[in-house]
């Protein structure tokens, strides 16, 4: 298809004396003898004439700036023994160059294109376009493409899904992240785009299409927050006829077929833990199960002991006290690193942590040894399984806050320790988990009386807490489901009501939600709506996790920046009112102003 006879990573030592046509861009250019040459398959050494019949080629390659882009034509030629490069998949070999022609040249670059150069982020959104052309970038967008185009093989032709687009203008949707608006011609009429497609996979189950899927562009108006970007990709799935375990298994099936060969295998099926469980054990609905430190529950032991604060958290409701071990900690750590885990529960949880650090000569360093004697000392050490030079935190009070505390004291411990050198967490280790029964409402916080959904209004209750639903719907449990991967929720889905008066139930009678809004929702699952569930994967946070970036913007080729603005193209941009007129919208222009002076 194209002007070229080869690329620029495929010539070999079997090529020799072939001619070939090459195109790409100037890598490197050495004292007018030879350049490199780069395309998006890798770099090929060329040559530079030095005769006087080809002068014109020289004088047009050396003058050349670095990322020019040229075509040349030439004969391929072993390297000189002992100047072959081994580190090159094109080492073996150079082109002879007959003829060149400069397609383009390149003015002055903001930054060398390097992977190890290093650049500002805000620099590299700037100038996208250059910063795509380096290898880690191309490999992680080319990665992606082949992910994706697997996963689209494993669902339409091994187990006959569907690819459905849904619309991107709808309307809003009660409960969950807030919906980016957009203006119609009607007087005060406004469309919403879609956090997710979740009624319009609903309502193709309706409509009998069975197993719809979809790489879906989802969008969330959530403000500035680290890592997320307010458009994104989702692998949208869902089934008709299906429970909780044959999701799962779907899931577990699709990312066995995609998973690139060159990461290692997986094993199926992932374990399970409920989220009480999580929550206990871990501190979060999303355990990162690579690494020990497990938060251990001590509030038996702790009612002997007699300690005042002790004694004062466990006399109220879902009191409790809890620890995590931080394994040498003290042969690890620094006093102000023990501080700084202290402040971070203090200001973040609003709660207190007590060190408690095993001496060589094993006796234990802690304000807890004001209130306890030498043998119950003993029987703490026994009782926390403590090591020399061990640092155990504890915390006393209401039984979420002190496990969410100490569910992040653990991972804070875990990036001490590998700053200092122990490595706790196996970088190409992938440890994927289920985390069930959810609740399916939980407390809203600007009003704990009332509930909210925890996932979205439409998931299904879990079938032994029916009766609940209708006596004390908080302690329901949900059949939503979350997929979670070394620490990071790559997923989340559930089982569907499919039942119209249970979600005219939900919606009216415990989210107080006017259902008038999904009117077209439930008047469709009274025409015969089959049961269903489905699940989401979010894309780019799991090839983030599959490549290893340390940012979910290094596998998105045009992402927003932390505040959500594209810095390339300056957008969100100010519009005229003359455009704004037929929206019938009018901007208060003082504040714009001001926000513009602010940026």
């Amino acid at each position: 298809f194209v002007a070229r006879t080869s690329t620029c990573g495929e010539l070999r030592s079997a090529h020799a004396g072939r001619p070939v046509t090459l195109c790409g861009w100037i890598q490197y250019q050495r004292q007018g003898l030879f350049l490199v040459l780069r395309d998006f398959q890798g770099l090929t050494q060329i040559i530079i004439p030095q005769d006087e019949a080809h002068s014109h080629v020289k004088k047009l390659l050396a003058s050349a700036p670095v990322e020019s882009v040229v075509r040349v034509t030439g004969i391929v030629s072993l390297r000189p023994p002992g100047q072959e490069n081994p580190k090159m998949p094109t080492g073996d070999i150079e082109v002879k160059v007959e003829t060149a022609e400069l397609l383009n040249s390149c003015k002055k670059l903001p930054f060398e294109i390097k992977d190890f150069v290093k650049k500002s982020e805000a620099l590299r959104m700037q100038y996208r376009y250059l910063d795509l052309r380096s290898f880690q970038l191309q490999y992680n967008l080319r990665l992606r493409s082949q992910i994706v185009m697997k996963m689209r093989e494993y669902l339409c032709h091994l187990h006959g899904f569907v690819d459905v687009e849904t619309p991107t203008l709808f309307k809003r949707t009660p409960g969950g992240a807030k919906e980016f608006l957009v203006p119609s011609r009607e007087p005060g009429k406004f469309y919403s785009l879609p956090q997710s497609p979740q009624q319009f996979k609903q309502l193709l189950m309706v409509g009998g299409l069975d197993r719809y899927f979809q790489v879906a562009r989802c969008y969330r108006d959530e403000g500035s927050r680290p890592d997320r970007q307010p458009e994104f990709t989702q692998l949208d799935v869902e089934m008709s006829f299906v429970d909780q375990g044959g999701i799962q298994r779907l899931i577990e099936g699709l990312l066995q077929y995609c998973w690139p060969e060159e990461k290692g295998p997986i094993t199926t099926p992932f374990p399970s833990m409920t989220y009480e469980e999580a929550l206990a054990d871990y501190g979060t609905d999303k355990p990162d199960t690579r690494f020990g430190m497990k938060i251990m529950d001590v509030s038996d032991f702790s009612r002997s002991l007699g300690i005042p604060f002790v004694q004062n958290a466990l006399g109220y409701l879902h009191g409790t006290v809890k620890t995590i071990c931080i394994p040498q900690g003290m042969r690890y750590l620094k006093n102000k690193d023990i501080e700084s885990l202290k402040e971070i529960a203090r200001s973040q949880f609003n709660q207190e942590i007590v060190d408690v650090v095993c001496k060589p000569d094993g006796s234990l360093k802690s304000l807890l040894t004001r209130f306890i004697g030498q043998e119950q000392q003993s029987e703490l050490i026994q009782v926390l399984k403590m090591q020399v030079d061990d640092v155990v935190l504890l915390a006393a009070g209401e039984h979420k806050q002190v496990c969410s505390a100490l569910g992040s004291l653990r991972l804070e411990s875990a990036n001490l320790l590998e700053a200092a050198g122990l490595v706790l967490r196996d970088p190409t280790a992938f440890h994927f988990l289920w985390v069930v029964d959810f609740p399916l409402f939980l407390p809203k916080e600007e009003n704990p009386t009332e509930l909210e959904s925890a996932h979205h209004p439409f998931t299904a209750p879990h079938p032994s807490d029916m009766d609940l639903l209708y006596s004390d719907p908080a302690k329901v449990r949900s059949q939503h489901y979350d997929l979670v991967l070394n620490g990071n929720e790559i997923g989340g889905g559930s089982i569907r009501i499919h039942n119209v008066e249970l979600q005219r139930f939900v919606l009216e009678k415990v989210l107080k939600e006017d259902s008038e809004v999904l009117s077209h929702l439930l008047e469709a699952l009274e025409f015969g709506a089959p049961p269903h569930g489905g699940i989401a994967l979010g894309l780019d946070r799991l090839i983030s996790l599959i490549i290893g970036t340390p940012s979910i913007r290094d596998v998105i080729a045009f992402p927003k920046s932390f505040r959500g603005r594209d810095l390339m193209g300056n957008a969100p941009d100010y519009v005229t009112p003359e455009e704004l007129e037929p929206y019938h919208i009018q901007v208060s222009w003082p504040v714009a102003e001001a926000e513009a002076k602010k940026n």
